[in-house]
């Protein structure tokens, strides 16, 4: 029997009356009030995930500049001390091992922010792809907590918390000595919502005192705490990937339409696949999916032509408040990826009319 997992801020989703799931290993809370409440709160309000399950790895040493660039996807010489960059982490075929958060501390430090899931086998990646750098690699994922506050009014609550300028940190930017209620914490501007917010890492033991301080001061803003459930709801509305549906070791980051990562012209593992399968041309792609009828199309329903062949599978899907129709997000044959694209959902055993639609089902609220 699996023994779950769980985060520091465990006993305070009890008290506020969370429905608790296993998610990869973790017990974690995949609602409090309602995953539409939520969703909206975040949309409308502002709200307060616990994401203290995420992985932390930290890399130090004189080559760590040279050896992350040789990780991964996106070119981290661009990016200066304090900045964060997202990118992916490949297999030699290009298949996605993970895609992660870049911290630059200096040339000589950065930290890694891997997904909850993958924390064990990045860890393994990371070392054995180590060997030949003179760099030291740590897991770190105990040492940290981290919680992440998200909406419209996510600047005003956290001010209420720390006597930090925020305007200091710019869109993709931390510091890693803002105070709040006298704990030193790093801050960053990002998070997983497409609305503005801030993701905040402390030591585990003092991560609760955080997310009290925060609901506390939140009160008068409308927060609330934010489960799993209107989480993925969120990053779907905003076209987000995750791993394991829109993202995984058979699909590579061209397919799944993150091209803006891949530099290229850096030598990072799986570089010389990816090119090879830009320059013959991509035989599939991530799209858009607008259903006119009902039904919920589910992670793996399959997707059909006209002459109902399947040409491809759903990675994520839903009914999303605000929306008219069943929304989705499908790997599908490159030929049935224009816009207007009349094709099928196979639902259970019923075939659902679907649309093909720009991934932008919403606008972006980052602060720039």
């Amino acid at each position: 029997m699996t023994i779950l997992k769980r985060t520091p801020i465990y006993e305070e989703h009890i008290k506020l009356g969370a429905k608790i799931v296993d998610f990869a290993s973790w017990e974690m809370p995949i609602q409090y009030e309602g995953i539409t409440d939520e969703h909206l709160t975040v949309r409308n309000h502002v709200g307060l995930f616990d994401v203290s399950h995420m992985g932390e790895i930290l890399v130090t040493g004189q080559e760590a500049i040279r050896f992350i660039n040789k990780l991964v996807t996106n070119d981290v010489t661009k990016i200066k001390d304090n900045q964060v960059m997202y990118t992916l982490m490949c297999y030699e075929d290009g298949g996605i091992v993970d895609d992660l958060l870049v911290y630059r501390f200096n040339e000589e430090k950065f930290l890694l922010v891997v997904n909850a899931s993958n924390i064990d086998q990045d860890f393994d990646w990371i070392l054995n792809a180590a060997k030949s750098f003179r760099v030291q690699v740590e897991n770190q994922s105990n040492y940290y907590g981290q919680v992440a506050i998200q909406g419209k009014k996510a600047q005003a609550v956290l001010k209420e918390a720390t006597k930090t300028n925020l305007d200091e940190i710019k869109f993709f930017y931390f510091l890693d000595d803002v105070e709040i209620n006298g704990i030193k914490c790093l801050v960053s501007r990002t998070g997983y919502t497409g609305e503005d917010g801030f993701e905040i890492y402390a030591k585990s033991d003092q991560i609760v005192n955080i997310w009290r301080t925060l609901l506390n001061v939140g009160e008068a803003f409308g927060i609330k705490p934010i489960g799993l459930g209107a989480r993925d709801t969120l990053r779907f509305e905003a076209s987000l990937p995750l791993y394991g549906n829109e993202i995984s070791k058979e699909i590579t980051p061209l397919e799944a339409g993150l091209g803006f990562f891949i530099k290229l012209d850096t030598d990072f593992i799986g570089r010389d696949a990816l090119r090879e399968q830009k320059e013959q041309g991509l035989t599939r792609k991530l799209v858009g999916l607008e259903l006119h009828g009902k039904g919920i199309p589910r992670h793996g329903y399959p997707v059909l032509n006209e002459a109902e062949e399947e040409i491809g599978v759903i990675t994520t899907g839903y009914m999303l408040p605000g929306h008219e129709n069943p929304l989705a997000l499908a790997l599908i044959n490159i030929n049935y990826t224009t816009l207007g694209e009349e094709i099928k959902i196979k639902i259970r055993k019923r075939l659902v009319d679907t649309k093909v639609v720009s991934k932008k089902f919403i606008n972006k609220n980052y602060k720039k």
